[in-house]
């Protein structure tokens, strides 16, 4: 059962999410929620349909993470005899913590010459904060990492399409 109020991705994933091509950070999110490790090989021997079915699939209560689980494992079992591997699932991960952001997402974001305050991090979705982390992994090639900054953060303080337009009188 898809989960309709769900994020598909991100505004800076769009110039992959109509092909699919890789793997968005809302699958890579449920990936880590389920503790299965697809690579992007798999990715790509699933069908159109079957890579939307994963970014629209709920995987967030105990019952859909488990069959979100089972979903993934099925598929890669189909396309490869072998299931595939399995990642530790976090007690407690650190997106989810919004009293204390990552020493590896300051690193990234001081290395662009940009900062982020506690009170931005607490603003941010668990959703967000685990991009972000994800995008400052070290050997991670971090080319999103600002325009999730900009996306997350420095949208927010910007005036709306319409809203906000002065004219000279």
């Amino acid at each position: 059962m898809a989960d309709p109020d769900a994020l598909l991705y991100f505004q800076f994933e769009a110039d992959f999410i109509q092909s699919l091509r890789c793997i968005p950070l809302s699958v890579r999110y449920k990936l880590d929620t389920c503790g299965v490790k697809l690579k992007l090989n798999h990715w790509h021997l699933f069908s159109p349909e079957e890579r939307r079915q994963c970014l629209t699939q709920a995987c967030d209560s105990p019952e859909t993470i488990a069959a979100y689980r089972e979903m993934l494992q099925g598929l890669v079992l189909r396309y490869t005899d072998q299931p595939a591997a399995t990642l530790g699932i976090p007690l407690n991960p650190p997106w989810e913590n919004g009293e204390s952001i990552p020493e590896q997402v300051l690193e990234q974001a001081a290395s662009v010459g940009r900062s982020l305050s506690v009170v931005e991090w607490q603003s941010l979705s668990v959703l967000q904060r685990f991009a972000l982390m994800k995008l400052s992994q070290p050997g991670h090639e971090n080319r999103n990492f600002v325009p999730a900054l900009d996306e997350f953060i420095m949208s927010r303080n910007r005036p709306r399409s319409g809203l906000g337009i002065q004219t000279e009188g």
